[in-house]
C-alpha cells in the first residue's frame, strides 16, 4: 500500500467520523458563547441518535424510502431543541448549577432513551436501519486529480453539510447583530442588559440551538456510522465534541478543526488494521487513542484558552 492509498483510506474516514462531532461542537459554541455551560451535549447527542434511528425506521415503514434518514435528521433537531429546554429552564430560570444540570441531562437522556427503546421494540436496541446515509462520489469534483479521490470520493453529504455549517455559524456569530448580542450576554450580561438586550431570551435561544445541533450530530452518527441505536451507540462522542469546542477556543472554525483532528484519531481506530505499521499495534490501543488525544489536547490548553467571561454565571436582572 503506497502513501496515496493510505491517504485515500484515512482522510475520507476522518471527515466522515468528524461530522457528528462538528455538529455537536457547533451547538456547544452557541450555548457557551452565551454564557451557559453545556455539559449535557452527550445526552443531547444520545437523544438525537435515538430519534434518528427511531424515525428512520418509522420512515421506512411509512414508505418514505431513501428520504427516511433525512426526515429523521429534521425530527432529531426538533427533539434536541425541546430536550435542551430542560437544561435552559434549570440553569437560566432557576439559576441551578450549570454543570450539575448538564450532568443530570446526560443521565436522564441515557435512561429515557433505553426505556423508550425497550417499550417500543421490546429489545435492548433498535433494529438495524435499512435506509442509511451512504457514501457517494460527488459529481465532477471526484474526478479532480489528487484532491478528488481524497475529499470527494466515497464521501457522505452530511460531512459537507457539517463543514459548511461551521462557516455559516462563524458568519452568524461574528458578522450579524444576532451574533453580537449573543456574544455580549456571554461576555458582560449586565452591559448587554443595559443596552436593551434580553439576556434570558438570548441564553434560551442559544441553549436551544445547541440542543438542535447536538441532536443533529447524534442522528447523523446513528444513521451513517452506527446503523442502529443501543445503550453504547453514543459513548463519549458528546464529551469529545465538548473538548473540540474548548480545543477550538469557542470559535466555530476552531471547533471544526479540532473535530476533524479527533475524527482523524477515530478513523485510525477504524482503518488502522489496514495500514502498514499500524496493523501491528494492538487494536485496543487504536480504539482508545481518540480519548487519549482528547485528554492530551485539553491538558495542553489549560490556562491558554480564554472562555467567555460570564460563562457559568447565572444572571439576575439588577444584580451584579
Amino acid at each position: 500500500m503506497d502513501f496515496m492509498q493510505i491517504l485515500q483510506l484515512v482522510i475520507p474516514a476522518a471527515i466522515f467520523s468528524a461530522a457528528p462531532l462538528i455538529f455537536t461542537a457547533l451547538g456547544g459554541v452557541f450555548s457557551e458563547r452565551s454564557g451557559v455551560v453545556n455539559i449535557g451535549l452527550e445526552g443531547l447527542m444520545l437523544m438525537g441518535a435515538f430519534t434518528g434511528a427511531l424515525f428512520t425506521i418509522l420512515g421506512e415503514q411509512w414508505g418514505m424510502g431513501a428520504a427516511s434518514p433525512w426526515f429523521s435528521l429534521i425530527v432529531a433537531v426538533i427533539i434536541g431543541m425541546l430536550f435542551s429546554l430542560l437544561h435552559a429552564v434549570a440553569s437560566i430560570s432557576f439559576k441551578a448549577d450549570q454543570v450539575v444540570s448538564g450532568v443530570a441531562l446526560n443521565f436522564l437522556a441515557a435512561g429515557l432513551a433505553i426505556f423508550l427503546v425497550k417499550k417500543i421494540f421490546d429489545a435492548g436496541q433498535t433494529p438495524i436501519i435499512q435506509e442509511r446515509i451512504y457514501k457517494t462520489d460527488v459529481p465532477f469534483l471526484s474526478d479532480i486529480p489528487f484532491i478528488g479521490p481524497l475529499f470527494f470520493s466515497s464521501a457522505y453529504y452530511t460531512s459537507y453539510i457539517a463543514i459548511a455549517l461551521a462557516f455559516v455559524v462563524w458568519w452568524i456569530l461574528f458578522k450579524t447583530p444576532f451574533g453580537l448580542r449573543l456574544r455580549s450576554v456571554g461576555e458582560h450580561p449586565m452591559a448587554a442588559d443595559t443596552m436593551g438586550i434580553n439576556v434570558t431570551k438570548m441564553r434560551y435561544v442559544a441553549v436551544m440551538l445547541s440542543g438542535g445541533f447536538a441532536g443533529l450530530g447524534g442522528a447523523v452518527y446513528a444513521t451513517s456510522i452506527a446503523g442502529n441505536f443501543s445503550h453504547a451507540t453514543i459513548s463519549g462522542q458528546g464529551f469529545m465534541a465538548l473538548a473540540a469546542m474548548i480545543f477550538g477556543k469557542w470559535h466555530p472554525l476552531g471547533a471544526m478543526g479540532a473535530a476533524l483532528f479527533f475524527g482523524l484519531a477515530q478513523s485510525l481506530s477504524i482503518t488502522g488494521q489496514q495500514i502498514p505499521g499500524l496493523k501491528e499495534i494492538p487494536e485496543v490501543y487504536l480504539l482508545i487513542s481518540p480519548y487519549v488525544l482528547t485528554i492530551l489536547a485539553l491538558a495542553g490548553l489549560v490556562g491558554r484558552a480564554d472562555a467567555p467571561k460570564a460563562i457559568g454565571q447565572p444572571y439576575e436582572k439588577g444584580k451584579r
